[in-house]
Formats: structure tokens, sequence, C-alpha cells
């Protein structure tokens, strides 16, 4: 049974791909008072296009009328101009939107050297990639991206050595590509697949069987309500445990309160859907994922509530008893808990007790925590960031200052051996059947292209299945790890990307990646996008900050809640050390980041506006004091901190970046991106933050470039990543190239 947490939490984007009339007001949350209503007069300005040359013209803007709605939130007057722009379903907030596009790709479009980096880029982007095999009975299946195409199929082999065969082709399900593939798994004997469709690649999902051999798509077998769904076969493949949650609209539930009412229900294939077994009921909780998965003998249940990303309630039923009911193993605790399960025993990854990780062998028959047996300690040197069974061994994934190690061990936690690596850079746990001696792993670094290799568990002889191919040579770039120190005294890493010859004049263009929450380190990736940005002389840098698990959970805990603005200290700490190295300046300092990372680029923005010369901000949030209200933000109130409790919105309202913008101050030069049909994000963060900066900023141009039939994610076609990444890297070397305005 594979790792159950990794399909039942769905997060904030942790890396970039490198792809009219007044709203009602929404009713005011605990504590939370309106005050006012009353709307100023102005009149709009007309749309101008920009000139090519960044600087000469700053561009007029679509009229914003700016409002002078107040609400007392726990005794403070908190300010919202633009809360209309919340509805994104108001004709008003289109037509202001659509207006706001436009401008964006209208300035981007004119500036000079786009047309090349769209190129050169259109060139690295178009080349075949390929995911990960697994087998399933006699067949193997993996996902394959061929040169030229916008989307990934998922492919089929009769064998190892058979004839690739179309399983799933999501280019065929939409004309205009706003159709993708959401997550898929095939049942154990390889003969048919669930798997879920995504218009607009939002998170809102219908899952889908089909039969492997015909291609036949069951017209029964169609479950709405799958946003979270990720099937998990019987050993018989007659049914599937899947997550289910309210459909949208038609349940008549806030969707900000739709992970409260998520259930785990069977489905028996042939049946109507809507008459599912119901496994474990809704927890009533909107801030907490439910989710469930079967092990590889059908005998043991595990279901798993995650509260946030630091807390774990975990359940289990053993199908084979006369009365099967849910049994605790570990719930109520300050800790997580990760559950594996082979032949009548439960491996458990958890924090508990150990920030950098432990793995505990558990017999299901006795499953009280005084009977649990660490078999692997704690190490001090490193974080144990994954753990999987393949071929009845422990493989075991850790970080060793942000670089990763593989092992293998017995199921007794004996070491076997380590997995020797190509060099520093990331790897994943070794991926395969519990039964199975064939398993799989893929290794990446900034200059290395992600190789995935093929390992026997018995023998250790490896080869290579595949590797992508790029047409850019990445040994002319060295990859060097240094260390900040951040206020407080901490010590953050980052990785700085160069040219072999790079030479510390502070000319350098730079980009600044940063993300810093929901424990998700940044590690060592390969991504051919940033080689227009080093072939153009400039220099590529991520930042692991706190907020992260880098380091463990000490590591994660130190950047969330009422710890949130150590993440920010530590990006600043960040660029002053680039600074401070020679490596370039301010002016020549662009921050990057998106989702969670969005909102890190929006605090540099309103935090340190000296620090950045540009600022490309994805998919963000901005306004904390309202995130709960939106999108997927009560799944994220464990980390952030609620505004219904007076101490988590005295920190939230801190560091709000939509709430810290000064009228007439000069802030870095901003590209907002966001997409239409985000429903995690929501886009009234970008739209309302766009229009205060456009209001206040004597500064560089602020654009609001809105991705079209795109969710959090983009729009899963390989164009709109190219003219996406094209336009971002067109718009940062127009002004960090340009002299510093006065």
């Amino acid at each position: 049974m594979r790792s159950l947490s990794r399909f039942v939490r769905l997060g904030l984007l942790t890396r970039l791909t490198l792809v009219a009339g007044s709203c009602a007001p929404h009713a005011s949350p605990a504590g939370v008072a309106a005050v006012s209503r009353t709307r100023f007069a102005e009149e709009p300005a007309p749309v101008t296009d920009a000139s090519s040359k960044a600087g000469d013209r700053m561009p007029v803007y679509p009229f914003s009328r700016r409002t002078d709605d107040v609400d007392v939130v726990h005794g403070v007057s908190v300010a919202d101009p633009y809360r209309w722009l919340e509805d994104g379903s108001s004709p008003e907030v289109r037509a202001w939107a659509d207006a706001q596009d436009a401008l964006a790709r209208r300035f981007l479009a004119g500036l000079e050297g786009r047309a090349a980096i769209e190129a050169r880029v259109r060139e690295l982007f178009y080349v075949e990639s390929a995911g990960t095999p697994r087998r399933a009975g006699s067949r193997w299946f993996f996902p394959r991206r061929d040169a030229g195409k916008e989307k990934f199929k998922i492919y089929w082999r009769e064998g190892r050595s058979g004839e690739d065969q179309v399983l799933l082709d999501p280019s065929q399900w939409a004309a205009d590509g706003s159709k993708s593939l959401g997550v898929w798994n095939v049942s154990h004997d390889g003969t048919k697949v669930a798997y879920t469709i995504k218009s607009n690649n939002s998170d809102e999902a219908t899952l889908h069987v089909m039969d492997v051999a015909t291609g036949a798509v069951s017209a029964i077998d169609v479950i709405e309500g799958a946003k979270y769904a990720w099937p998990s076969w019987t050993p018989s493949g007659s049914g599937f445990y899947y997550t289910w949650v309210p459909v949208p609209v038609a349940d008549g539930i806030d969707p900000a309160d739709r992970p409260g009412y998520a259930e785990v229900r069977f489905h028996e294939l042939g049946k109507d859907p809507r008459t599912d077994r119901v496994v474990h009921e809704k927890t009533g909780n909107p801030k907490s994922f439910l989710g469930a998965a079967i092990d590889r003998t059908g005998r043991w249940l595990v279901a798993t509530i995650e509260h946030g990303w630091s807390r774990t309630d975990v359940f289990f039923q053993d199908l084979h008893a006369a009365k099967p009911v849910w049994r605790p193993l570990a719930v109520g605790q300050d800790a997580r808990y990760d559950v594996s399960v082979d032949r009548d025993r439960f491996f458990v990854l958890t924090n508990e007790g150990a920030p950098r990780s432990r793995v505990f062998r558990v017999d299901p028959a006795q499953p009280e925590r005084d009977r649990w047996s660490e078999i692997i300690a704690e190490r001090p040197d490193a974080t144990l960031e994954g753990v999987s069974i393949v071929g009845h061994h422990l493989s075991l994934a850790y970080l060793k200052d942000v670089a990763s190690q593989l092992e293998l061990r017995s199921e007794d936690g004996a070491l076997v051996r380590n997995i020797e690596l190509p060099g520093l850079g990331s790897a994943s746990s070794l991926s395969g059947e519990v039964d199975d001696d064939v398993a799989y792993y893929s290794f990446q670094s900034f200059t290395y292209p992600t190789e995935i290799f093929e390992t026997s568990v018995g023998t250790g002889n490896t080869s290579t299945w595949y590797r992508v191919h790029v047409p850019a040579d990445p040994s002319k770039y060295d990859t060097e790890q240094l260390f900040a120190t951040s206020r407080d005294g901490t010590r953050v890493p980052f990785f700085v990307v160069r040219a072999r010859d790079f030479q510390k004049n502070g000319s350098a263009p730079a980009m600044l990646y940063g993300y810093g929450g929901f424990q998700a380190a940044q590690t060592p990736y390969f991504a051919s996008s940033i080689f227009p940005w080093l072939e153009r002389g400039g220099i590529w840098v991520i930042a692991n900050l706190r907020g992260g698990s880098e380091y463990g959970e000490a590591w994660h805990r130190g950047g969330m809640g009422h710890a949130k603005q150590n993440v920010f200290d530590d990006y600043f700490a960040v660029a002053q050390e680039l600074i401070a190295r020679g490596y370039t300046t301010a002016d020549h300092l662009a921050a990057l980041g998106g989702s969670n990372g969005g909102l890190l680029v929006g605090a540099a923005v309103a935090q340190r506006p000296d620090l950045f010369r540009v600022a490309l901000c994805a998919v963000p949030l901005l306004d904390m004091v309202r995130y709960q209200r939106f999108g997927s933000g009560k799944t994220w109130s464990e980390e952030y901190g609620s505004v219904d409790d007076p101490d988590d919105f005295a920190a939230l309202y801190a560091y709000s970046p939509y709430h810290h913008i000064d009228k007439g101050k000069k802030y870095p030069s901003i590209l907002l991106l966001s997409a239409d049909s985000d429903d995690r994000v929501d886009p009234m963060h970008a739209r309302k933050f766009a229009a205060e900066l456009q209001w206040a900023s004597s500064g560089g141009p602020v654009l609001l470039r809105i991705e079209k039939h795109a969710g959090h994610g983009g729009a899963d076609l390989v164009r709109a990543a190219v003219e996406r990444v094209a336009d971002e890297y067109a718009f940062a070397l127009a002004f960090l190239m340009a002299p510093p305005v006065p």
C-alpha cells in the first residue's frame, strides 16, 4: 500500500512550472463587523498600449473604483477598498479582469527581446519527457509527452518490452485543450484504470473507469465530486475506495466548507455511484483532509485525517473480521503519521518525538502505542522524507543539507545497501509493488536532466530506464550551495546556479525563487526553463526557507503560524547575502514565487521594496484577513492560523501584503500571474493586490496577466507554459537591465 497522505493532502503549488454592477458583500466571519459600503466617485481612465521600451511610458491602467469598505476584526479597523473585486462572477469584475489581461499582454508582447526568448523556450519545452513506470499484472504503464505535443499521455505495454499503446490521451478530450488528466491508478491485474478528468485544469474532477485492453469507458462508473479522490483498488479489481466531496452548487454547500463533508466511499464496478457505501463518515471539520487506502492483500483499510501539514489521525479496519470496525492507531497527537502495510505489519513513518522522523513497525493485532517497535531511529544529520515498500523491503529517502540520500533496508530495519546516486541532487523513493523485485527511482539536479533508473531489490543491479534530453549544455553551468544568516541568527541555505566563468561584478540579473511552507522542501531539480535565463548572463537562486521540511518538523514550524515572518526574513537574508557576495545588486534582483510562494513575493514587495527591482508573483495568496473564505482556504488555517482567533488574526494582519501598501511609495515592477479557473487559491487575491498597487505605487508598472482555461497549476498545455515563461523573462529582463528609476 502506498503512502496514504501523499494522495489525500492537496496543497499549494510548491514549484513554478517553467509552464458590471456592485457585488453583494460576503457575510462577515466571526469577530468581524462590517462598517461601511460607501463608494468613492472616480472617472475611468483609458487603456493605452505600452511602448516597446520598458520605462519609456507607464501603462494607463483600467479604471478600478476604490471604496471605503472597512471591517472591524477583533477591535481592529481593516480597510478593504477593493472588496468588490472578490466576486469573479460579476460582469463588472469580468470586464475589469479582461481589460487588465489585455493591457498586460499588449505591454508584454511589445517588450524588446521577447520574441527571441519565446523561440528559445519553445525549443526547450517541446521535447520528449516521460515519468516513472509501474507494473500491474503483466503490463507496464507510464506517462510520456512526445516531442512537439502539448500534453502527456498514459501508455501501456504488454510485458516489459511490448509495443507502446495509448491508454489515456487528454489531448482528445477537448478541442481547445481545456480538459486535463488528474489522478490515475491501474487495478492490480492491469485490466482497468480509474482516472479523473479536470476542466480548465482546476482541482474539481470527475472520475471514470476504462478497460485497458479495449479502451472502452464505462458509462455507469462515473463519479462526480472526485476532487480529492485517490482510487484504491481491491485485489480482485472489482471496486475501489475513494474520497468523495459534495459537488459545488448542486449540493448547496459553501465551497470553503466542502472538505468537512468529505466521505470515504466504496464503489463496486457496474453499480450506480449514487448507491456507493459510505465507509467513513464526514469529519465535519473543513480544515481537514480525509482519505483511505486498502493494502495489497485486501485485508487492511487505513483511513487518515490530515489536520493541515503538521498533525495526523490514523484509523484502520480489519476487513477480514466478521464486522469490521474502525480502530485508532494514532489519534490526537501533535505529530504526523504515514502508514504503509505489508503482510499484516504496519510501518509507520512519524515525527512524533523525532523532528527529523523515524520508523516504527506495528502489529495491527496489538496497535497500542506502547507496543510499537522502533526499527529505524531518527538521524541527527538528515531528515527522513519518505518511506515506501518494494519487494518486501523498505526504501528510505533522506535529505541531508537539501541533497537526497537513498537507503534500502529490510523490514526489520537492517541496512541492505545505500543506493548510489549520480551526485548531489533530488531522488525519489523507490516505487514498485510490495511483492515485486523490480523497482524504479529518479534523480535530477539543476544541471543533471531527470533520469529514471530501474533496479533489482534483490541484487541491486541498476540500469537507466529513461533520461530526458534537452537542447542545452548543462556542463556550462555550476551550482553552489551557500548560507545566509537570517534576522534571528538562523543559518539559511540557498543554491546559486551560474555560468562556470561567472564574474562577480554585481551586474548579473538574478532570479530569487522561494516558497517556505507546507513542509515542501525546495530540493535541486532540473528545469529546462532556467537555461534561457542563464544564457542571458543571469543567475538562478533557490532559497531553502523555514516552513519547508529541509531540516525536519522544527524547520517547518519555524515558518508557520505566528512564526511566518521568519520565512520572509530568511528570504530577505538570502537576497542581502547575494548582494554582499557581489553576485548582484538590488537593481538587478527579481523575486519569484507562486501560490504560498506568491504570498512570499507579495510580502517582499510590501516589506522590502528597496531590495527588489522586479517581482513575479503567480497564483498568490495576498489578502490574509479573508483567505479562509475562498477556494481551499480553510484547509490552510492549520498552517497560517485562523482569522477567527484574535492572536492568529494579529499575526496574519501584521504581514498581509494587501493591507500594507502605502500610497506614493516606490514599489518594484510587478507582474501578477493569475488563472481564470483557479479553485484552490482564488484569483481575487491577485485582482485586489493589482488594483491596490496600481493606485498606490510610484515605481514600475503593475500588470495582471490572467491565463485562460487554467487552474492553479496552469493550463496543462506546453504552448501556454512557453508564453508564460517568455512573458516572465521578458518583463524581468526589461527592468533588471534598464537604468534605475530616479
